[in-house]
């Protein structure tokens, strides 16, 4: 049993620890620097042991840093061995264990029962990683199936009626116990580009304050470019190690830290009073258009701004400065956006397939359907099914990873360790540690030595690329059809890309790559083989395309003749149109009525533009691919098969090509535009006060004087006999005599004629 009185002293949450639910789901709601992740589990493996369960408590942490100070902190105050589970770090604990999201997943497609574990605390859910979110639906799946096993949601915002709702559970709430903030703003030019002198302004706000002062930047970089200007400041982030995570965090000094998002929530920095905030963030974003995804920075959210303001007021009245502007905070998103609707789900999808998720998986957000296709496209690229998808997902690494590591062999290890943490420039000069290597190749056989480039591509098939340009500016065009600028250029003919992400000017940079040869690249990528037909000059030229995904290999001129010659027509039909054929007046004209019908009533009536041009076109395409000229072709009798029976039956009802009028003529309908139209002269319209409706458009008069001339506009008749006829009428009859400008349009006979001749 854990002594909670002693492990809570001086925590807010333990005035409420004793009103936590023993039994069920709950939502534990209760501010950063509360207590919750120090009190929560330690309490809840006493409910345990208290009702004769069984079980350890596992306590998900969305950070590696964040898991190892958890474990330390509380066995530092309980004075018994909490266990940790990281990426290539553990500690073995008997009652509670704090695990990153990444492992306990894999636990639980090992061991979907999760036997000796009684109840699942996760932490920090509000902040809505992609793994985070998947834990908890599967947790919550699992709490259906053991009456005896529990699951626990630690949020610290508001936000927690969501995953009540989602977890039919009670929510426990602490209030924090905070101190007046004095907030400042201090805008400096420069943020959005993320330039250096903006973080040397930055670093300035921090210095001159009494005690510690916690500086949020949004990633590695800024973190080094603010220390740069600041003698003696602590670095904080997730690429450290543990003892220099430590130094920043176990201390009793006045200093300065520089750090991360992972100080805004996961971890507690003792003795904070001033925060200064650059107000941006790091977040994975994806490029459905480019196929690509990665990290981007963007301003963070009034939430995640307020979290950080926070961490000032712990144990003392403080200052916040944020360097920006007050405004700018007004325009910030309210809540961070969850990493399901923006971030590459390969990973996720493959999570999803081996769990076995069905469509009432419970999730907050479901992923958009877009992305989750692409990323079953990227699984079966890379061989993600059946037994390999298990294997892929129990292995502690991407999936890419994974598959250029089953691939390859122990020999790939030093490749896919340096592709583990955001690499930078040229693979083959990276030095990872050397105890992730040997772990990384413990996983699998060792297969002899293997090439950083090829292994790269094994990972990224898709983001192999030849080079387009000899320019000094090196471009390249990836086998996804990207192209992108290398900073650095190696004058590599071929590269294995690891990373490409946009710049802030909207242009696609390759930030981390390894030379690959030609032979390995194309064996990568594979290669497909195409004949493709153009129209030039009214005949059928054809060409044999070599390609590597978007690359083109090498392209010769073939003749197509016969289906080859038909099917490359469809083809080209089916991207640009139907501008190789020209259509009559008849053609056109009944093109454009169907157009009508579709737009109105929609099926069975055909969208004429994208109808699958080998259904309707066979005979035209045949001719064509024989070497009759496009536009001797007559369409008519093609656009006479899409329609619909027996509805096109009706078609001279539903949409005419002649509209009669009041003189005894038909006048032509004119379909060309967004409705019907007609022109025809003023008199003839004599007596006519209703404009008839076809697909669901009143048709448009535009009256002519006796001469043509355009003299009215309208779709409504009767108001315009009503009243503008008669400024029409006082113009006209003057210059035009011989026709009849009765004042009574409504009773006065239809004509085309002079008054003398009719």
């Amino acid at each position: 049993m854990f002594d909670l009185a002693r492990i809570g002293a001086g925590l807010p949450v333990a005035e409420t620890i004793g009103t936590l639910p023993s039994s069920g789901n709950v939502v534990v709601q209760a501010p950063p620097g509360t207590g919750k992740t120090t009190l929560v589990p330690p309490a809840l493996a006493n409910q345990a042991a208290e009702q004769g369960t069984s079980g350890k408590i596992l306590v998900t942490a969305p950070r590696r840093v964040a898991v190892r100070a958890a474990a330390n902190r509380l066995q530092h105050l309980s004075g018994q061995q909490i266990g940790y589970a990281v990426r290539g770090d553990s500690r073995h604990g008997r009652d509670v264990e704090f695990v990153t999201p990444g492992v306990l997943l894999r636990r639980l497609l090992r061991d979907p029962e999760l036997s000796g574990v009684s109840a699942v605390a996760i932490d920090e859910v509000h902040e809505r990683q992609c793994d985070t979110d998947l834990v908890l639906g599967m947790c919550l799946e699992l709490a259906q199936l053991r009456d005896d096993f529990r699951v626990i949601a630690m949020s610290a915002t508001v936000d927690a009626q969501r995953f009540s709702e989602l977890m039919d559970a009670p929510v426990h709430v602490t209030e924090a116990v905070t101190y007046p903030l004095d907030i400042r703003y201090s805008p400096a030019a420069g943020r959005a580009a993320g330039e250096r002198d903006f973080y040397a302004h930055v670093a300035r706000q921090a210095t001159g304050h009494s005690g510690s002062v916690l500086v949020f930047v949004p990633g590695v970089r800024e973190v080094n470019l603010v220390c740069e200007q600041l003698p003696g400041a602590y670095p904080l982030h997730g690429q450290q190690t543990t003892a220099e995570q430590d130094a920043a965090l176990y201390t009793d000094a006045d200093r300065i830290v520089v750090a991360t998002s992972i100080a805004e929530s996961s971890l507690t920095v003792p003795g904070v009073r001033t925060v200064v905030d650059a107000g941006l963030s790091r977040t994975p974003r994806r490029d459905a258009q480019r196929g690509m995804s990665g990290l981007v920075t963007v301003s963070t959210s009034k939430s995640s701004a307020d979290q950080r303001a926070g961490r000032a007021g712990r144990e003392a009245p403080g200052t916040v400065i944020r360097c920006y502007s007050q405004d700018d905070y007004q325009h910030f998103s309210p809540h961070i956006t969850p990493e399901i609707l923006s971030a590459d789900l390969t990973q996720a999808a493959l999570f999803l397939e081996c769990w076995g998720a069905g469509e009432d998986f419970p999730l907050l957000d479901h992923p958009p359907a877009r992305a989750l296709a692409d990323a079953h496209r990227t699984l079966r690229s890379i061989g993600a099914t059946g037994d390999v998808a298990k294997q892929l997902a129990l292995l502690p690494t991407d999936p890419r990873l994974g598959a250029a590591l089953l691939k390859y062999g122990a020999g790939a290890a030093h490749t896919v360790a340096a592709l583990s943490d955001s690499p930078r420039g040229d693979i083959t000069r990276i030095t990872p540690p050397k105890r992730e290597v040997e772990r990384l190749a413990r996983l699998v056989p060792d297969k002899g030595p293997a090439d950083p480039g090829a292994v790269v591509a094994a990972a990224f098939p898709e983001r192999v690329a030849r080079r387009t340009t000899t320019a000094k500016e090196a471009e390249y065009l990836l086998a996804s059809g990207t192209r992108a600028r290398m900073l650095e250029d190696n004058g590599a003919a071929w590269l294995a890309v690891a990373d490409v992400s946009l710049s802030n000017a909207g242009t696609a940079i390759i930030r981390a790559a390894a030379r690959i040869d030609e032979q390995a690249a194309l064996c990568a990528i594979g290669t497909t083989e195409e004949i493709t037909a153009t129209l030039e000059g009214g005949k059928v030229r054809g060409r044999k395309v070599l390609r590597a995904g978007a690359i083109e290999l090498s392209s010769t001129p073939v003749k197509v003749t016969g289906a080859a010659a038909e099917e490359a027509l469809a083809a080209g039909i089916r991207d640009h149109g139907l501008a190789m054929f020209s259509f009559s007046e008849k053609a056109q004209n009944l093109r454009e009525r169907l157009a009508h019908l579709h737009a109105h009533y929609g099926a069975p009536w055909p969208d004429v533009d994208n109808a699958e041009p080998a259904e309707w076109l066979g005979p035209e395409l045949h001719d064509v691919a024989a070497g009759k000229p496009a536009t001797k072709v007559d369409m008519y009798p093609a656009l006479q098969r899409l329609l619909p029976w027996p509805e096109a039956t009706r078609l001279d009802e539903l949409a005419p090509e002649r509209l009669p009028v009041p003189s005894g003529r038909d006048a032509k309908i004119d379909w060309s535009g967004d409705r019907p139209t007609v022109s025809i002269k003023l008199q003839e319209c004599f007596g006519l006060a209703e404009s008839p409706v076809y697909c669901g458009q009143r048709v448009q008069f535009h009256l002519l004087s006796p001469a043509g001339r355009p003299l009215a506009v309208t779709d409504d008749l009767a108001s315009f006999w009503a009243g503008p006829y008669q400024g029409v009428r006082a113009d006209m009859r003057g210059r035009y005599p011989k026709h009849p400008w009765p004042e009574d349009p409504w009773t006065a006979p239809a004509t085309a004629r002079t008054k003398n001749r009719m």
